[in-house]
C-alpha cells in the first residue's frame, strides 16, 4: 500500500500527547527504551565544498570561518576511532566535503579507513557525496556498514536550501548505496525556514523509500555566522519532537538519531525525544564543524536512567533492521 501525505499530516497532527503516547508504544515494540547507540563523526576533510548548501559552513560559497584542510591520513581517522570506541561509540562515521569523490588515491584511503575501523569491531559509516554505481560496490566490498546519504527536506523545499544538485539525485545515490548491499542512513534538517507541511513532506519522503533508512537522523539546523541561514527562526522544540515521533511511528525498525542542534536543547527537550523514539545520538566535542555535549551525554544518559548500547547490541539491532 502506498504511503500518502495525507496518512502522514494525520500522524503529525496528533494531539501531542497522543502522538507521543504511541511513538513510544511502537519504539518499545521494536527497540530497548533505555539503550541509545553513540556514534561518532570525523570530518575527515574540511571546507572548500562546492555544493552551495545553505546550512552548510564548508560550503566554498559562504563566508564562514571555518577549518579547511585536506583529506586526513588514514592513521589520523584510526586513532581517532580507537579513541572513539574507548569512550562508548559502537559507529565511527566519517564526513568528506566533496561533491563526490573524484581522486582515486583519496577514494583509495577512504577505503583503507573503513576496513580498518571494521577491524576494531565497529560499525563503519562515510558520507562522501554523490556516488556511482562502481564507488558503491568499491565501498561495500571494503566493509562498510551505511552511507550516510540525507535528503534534508522536502522535495518541494529542496531548492530553496540547495541548488548545485537536486533532490533527484540524492535519490539516485542513495539508489546505488542499496544495490551494492550498504544499509542507508538517510535523514533531513529541521529549522531552515520551511513550515510544518514541508516537515511532513520530507518525513513522507523518508517512508516511502522502499525499505526504510536503517538509520534516520533527524538534525535541527545550527545557525552558523557567515551562512545564508545564520537567522533562521528556530521551530518551536516540540515540533522537533514531533518529527522525532511522527518517523518512529513511520519507520518502527529505524533508528531514529537524534542528531545536530543538542547544544542547543534543554536535557528535558532531549529526554522528550528519546521518550519519542530517538534511540541514537552522535558523542563527542563537534560534528564535522558544529559543537555537539560531548562528555556530558554519559552523565544525561545515567540522570535519565539509561545507558549506551554495546557492540553486541548493536549488532543485534542492526541484523533486524536488515531482516524486516
Amino acid at each position: 500500500m502506498t504511503l500518502t501525505r495525507e496518512t502522514v499530516r494525520a500522524i503529525y497532527d496528533k494531539p501531542f500527547p497522543v502522538l507521543v503516547y504511541e511513538a513510544a508504544t511502537v519504539h518499545r515494540e521494536h527497540h530497548d527504551p533505555t539503550r541509545v547507540q553513540f556514534c561518532q563523526l570525523e570530518n575527515i576533510k574540511s571546507g572548500k565544498c562546492p555544493e552551495d548548501c545553505k546550512y552548510c559552513p564548508q560550503s566554498a560559497h559562504h563566508n564562514a570561518d571555518v577549518e579547511e584542510y585536506g583529506l586526513e591520513t588514514v592513521e589520523e581517522v584510526m586513532t581517532a576511532a580507537r579513541s572513539a570506541r574507548e569512550n562508548g561509540a559502537t559507529r565511527f562515521c566519517m564526513g568528506a566535503a566533496w561533491r563526490g569523490p573524484k581522486s582515486e588515491p583519496e577514494f583509495d584511503n577512504v577505503l583503507e579507513m573503513i576496513k580498518g575501523i571494521r577491524s576494531l569491531g565497529m560499525e563503519a559509516c562515510v558520507t562522501l557525496g554523490l556516488l556511482n554505481s562502481d564507488q558503491a560496490k568499491r565501498l561495500a566490498d571494503a566493509g562498510l556498514t551505511a552511507y550516510n546519504h540525507n535528503i534534508d527536506t522536502a522535495p518541494e523545499f529542496y531548492d530553496k536550501v540547495i541548488t548545485t544538485r537536486t533532490f533527484e539525485d540524492r535519490l539516485e545515490t542513495i539508489s546505488h548505496v542499496r544495490d551494492a548491499g550498504i544499509t542507508v542512513c538517510c535523514g533531513g534538517i529541521v529549522g531552515m525556514g520551511e513550515n510544518r507541511e514541508h516537515r511532513v513532506g520530507m518525513l513522507h519522503s523518508l517512508a516511502s523509500l522502499d525499505p526504510h533508512p536503517e538509520s534516520v537522523p533527524i538534525n535541527m539546523l545550527v545557525r552558523v555566522p557567515g551562512t545564508p541561514l545564520e537567522n533562521a527562526e528556530p521551530i518551536p522544540p516540540l515540533e522537533l519532537v514531533r518529527c522525532i515521533a511522527t518517523a518512529r511511528i513511520l519507520m518502527p525498525t529505524s533508528r531514529v538519531r537524534l542528531s545536530a542542534g543538542r547544544t542547543e536543547m534543554t536535557k528535558e527537550l532531549q529526554a522528550l525525544c528519546f521518550l519519542a523514539g530517538a534511540n541514537s545520538i552522535f558523542t563527542g566535542d563537534k560534528l564535522l564543524t558544529t559543537p555537539n555535549p560531548g562528555e556530558g551525554d554519559l552523565s544525561l544518559m545515567e540522570e535519565l536512567g539509561m545507558s549506551p548500547e554495546n557492540a553486541d547490541e548493536t549488532a543485534r539491532e542492526m541484523q533486524t533492521a536488515l531482516n524486516k
